[in-house]
């Protein structure tokens, strides 16, 4: 067992339900349920009964939910404990994060490593998983936050958030014939399950996808366009490298109504009016962030952040 299942079955008891501590911590479902089953074939016994609403401890999770508590207290005091020797006179943490990072999933770490580390100052910047990637091979970087998982083997990663991606389109209000035909395709794809006008990918052929730099960003490049091909979507032309898709290059293009921008449920940023967010049934795009450091940092009040990172509750 390790802290990061302690974490996933502790949101679990605490949500009452997979779907609650996923939403939670940021991952699938399916990534919170292979967690409980490796936890209950490491113990050799049922941690959770499934209800129609939702799950409750057996006998054996609670017993696993009250030492879970008391393993990352105890982990929490060890840390500040050492800390005050890890760390003498002022030091930097560098930090790497890309665009559309979800908001809430910084602050509370950035909180407990002041709590923890005063004389730790945090740095942020934000980079393209590409440049934070080079950043931290160069030394440059203590944490990055990448859209990939990087191959290096002097580098060590955890998934810290799986976001499911929506699009964005021409709101059907606008009086032009591509953003009635974007209304009537999501309108068509209706879905008891998910939010009354989700739209099939498929049925955006025929409209641009805003795309950004291979090179900022290949592995998860690559992914996008394997999906977009996938649903019979061709990726169309190459974007230029440093092009930053920020909230205003995206609310520009799909207000046109030629083209459609892929970004995630409960996006920090305000739509104006003529863009609307819809999201993509069958869920065909999930974006994941890593956290990225050196293999060989000893480094207590990088940790610490590490430790941290989880998104507040939704």
């Amino acid at each position: 067992m390790d802290l990061r299942e302690f974490r996933v079955f502790l949101a679990i008891a605490e949500q009452g339900s997979v779907s609650g501590a996923a939403r939670r911590l940021r991952v699938s479902q399916p990534a919170v349920s292979q967690t409980v089953a490796a936890l209950e074939q490491q113990v050799g016994a049922e941690l959770l009964i499934r209800t129609s609403t939702g799950v409750q401890l057996t006998e054996a999770g609670a017993v696993l939910a009250a030492e879970a508590r008391a393993v990352l207290a105890r982990y929490e005091q060890a840390l500040l404990a050492v800390g005050r020797f890890a760390v003498t006179g002022d030091a930097r943490l560098r930090i790497g994060v890309p665009l559309e990072f979800p908001p809430d999933l910084l602050p509370p770490a950035l909180k407990a490593l002041a709590e923890a580390f005063p004389q730790t100052r945090a740095e942020v910047r934000h980079l393209t998983s590409a440049a934070q990637l080079a950043a931290l091979r160069d030394g440059d970087l203590e944490l990055g936050l990448l859209r990939g998982r990087p191959r290096d083997g002097d580098l060590d990663a955890t998934l810290v958030v799986e976001e499911q991606l929506g699009v964005l389109l021409a709101a059907e209000n606008q009086d032009r014939p591509a953003a009635e035909n974007q209304h009537r395709l999501a309108a068509e794809n209706q879905d008891q399950d998910q939010t009354r006008l989700g739209v099939r990918l498929e049925k955006l052929a025929g409209l641009d996808w805003l795309a950004f730099a291979r090179a900022d960003s290949p592995q998860w490049f690559d992914e996008v366009t394997a999906v977009l091909r996938s649903h019979g979507l061709s990726p169309g032309p190459a974007a230029v490298p440093g092009r930053f898709l920020i909230a205003e290059v995206k609310f520009a293009a799909v207000s046109s109504g030629q083209a459609f921008a892929f970004a995630p449920r409960g996006w920090s940023q305000p739509l104006p009016p003529g863009v609307v967010w819809r999201p993509l049934l069958g869920t065909p795009l999930i974006r994941r962030t890593w956290a990225v450091w050196s293999s060989d940092s000893r480094r207590r009040d990088l940790a610490t952040l590490i430790a941290h990172l989880e998104p507040a509750d939704q």
